[in-house]
């Protein structure tokens, strides 16, 4: 409840106003036959995001909901990953025109591992909430005409097997709830009997109170429909039942699912809770809804996102000085960002320097080593020349020593 709610709802005596009457008719309680124009010109904006295993009947209730067939493509089980599968359509009902995306969780819980099964749906929500922020902080803003995408109810689906529920189930919920509005519904609920069926849902609120799970509760503060939404709080989880195709009853057409053993009416509340769901969800709550998505969970996520920037609420601080100080505080950083950068640059540069001159030492160390074995190479090969040289030189001597002595030796033979 906002705070100007509450303002209204005490007396004017308690609120220091006075009260006073008019001559004449003014015209000013004509406001809410111009809001509502205003309204109906401009048109709705209304989101549903549908959680739940494939072929557990996601796509058929919207069908049977809004007593239309939108377009869907039936998706296997054997896809790898979690995706978000988002369609809009333009309805119009008399002279209303709704704008409404239907928002489908593809290949849930079909993975060996579901551990991060909700991961992709928490951060499509969250990514709405952030396109919606962005918008909010624009400079020139456009939120008149902006298509808001921000999920206002979640229907979340629950495989009948009439035991508890899943960890799957539980795990998401939980992820979920401080960020879009849970609808607990019982899906395919004409595939267990009635006693299974009430033991199944007290069964699931319990085991939700106990994990801690918030689920959208109607609200009863209008004293219209208080009465009305504290029965319907009663019926959650709604055990809901889909189906577009007409099976003659009596005298008149009614959707509705036939079995062997009999018929099950779709629009009957004593075969199922569709008409209930649809009342609530449609009929009675939409607007809510839509209010409690943007009052709560997106100003939950807002207050966060800015927190989370440094901004905070004071009274001593205006917002130009609150901009001043967060940007003095970035301007800062980056020159703390720059003086660390820097630093490291120079040390970089000084272990870079010493791994130079530690190279160039080496190198000079194995130039000289290798200058001193070409000296050392050299002077043994002079001394090798030298000796060969001294060889040869003995050896010309010996040979002409011994030439001499062959010609002295011939001379005497002669004689």
């Amino acid at each position: 409840m906002t705070a100007a709610t509450e303002v209204q709802q005490k007396p004017i005596k308690e609120q220091g106003l006075r009260t006073l009457s008019l001559s004449s008719h003014v015209g000013f309680d004509s406001l809410p036959d111009q809001l509502v124009n205003k309204s109906v010109q401009q048109g709705f904006c209304f989101n549903i995001l549908c959680v739940g295993e494939t072929g557990i009947g996601k796509s058929t209730l919207m069908d049977t909901l809004f007593n239309t067939h939108f377009e869907s493509t039936p998706s296997s089980h054997d896809l790898p990953n979690v995706t978000v599968k988002t369609n809009t359509y333009e309805l119009q009902e008399s002279s209303v025109r709704l704008k409404l995306t239907i928002v489908d969780s593809v290949a849930f819980g079909d993975q060996v591992d579901k551990s991060d099964s909700f991961k992709p749906i928490m951060e499509y929500i969250e990514k709405q909430f952030d396109m919606y922020l962005q918008e909010e902080l624009k400079v020139k803003r456009s939120l008149h005409t902006y298509h808001d995408t921000r999920i206002h109810a979640c229907l979340y689906f629950i495989t009948p097997t009439g035991h508890s529920l899943k960890s799957l189930d539980l795990v998401t919920m939980k992820a979920l709830d401080s960020k879009v509005n849970i609808i607990p519904v019982v899906a395919k609920a004409d595939t267990i009997t009635k006693g299974e069926l009430h033991k199944f849902k007290i069964r699931i609120i319990s085991e939700l109170v106990s994990n801690g799970v918030q689920i959208y509760q109607f609200p009863t503060d209008d004293e219209t429909v208080a009465d009305l939404n504290a029965s319907m709080n009663t019926h959650l989880p709604f055990a809901v039942v889909g189906s577009m195709d007409e099976v003659k009853v009596g005298n008149k057409m009614v959707k509705a699912r036939q079995y062997p053993w009999g018929t099950v009416q779709v629009e009957n509340e004593n075969h199922c809770d569709f008409v209930r769901l649809r009342e609530m969800l449609v009929r009675t709550n939409m607007q809510d809804l839509v209010e409690t998505t943007h009052y709560r969970h997106y100003e939950l996520y807002r207050r966060s996102k800015l927190q989370d920037m440094g901004f905070t609420d004071s009274d001593n601080m205006s917002m130009q000085e609150m901009y001043e100080m967060k940007r003095h505080e970035h301007v800062s950083e980056l020159q703390k960002k720059e003086e660390e950068t820097r630093q490291m640059f120079v040390v970089r540069v000084k272990e870079k320097e010493a791994e130079l001159k530690d190279a160039e030492k080496e190198l000079h160390a194995k130039f000289e080593a290798l200058k001193k074995g070409h000296a050392d190479e050299k002077k043994r090969i002079e001394e090798k020349k030298k000796m060969l040289e001294d060889e040869m030189g003995a050896f010309q001597r010996r040979k002409a020593t011994a030439a001499q002595q062959a010609l002295t030796l011939t001379k005497k033979g002669r004689k």
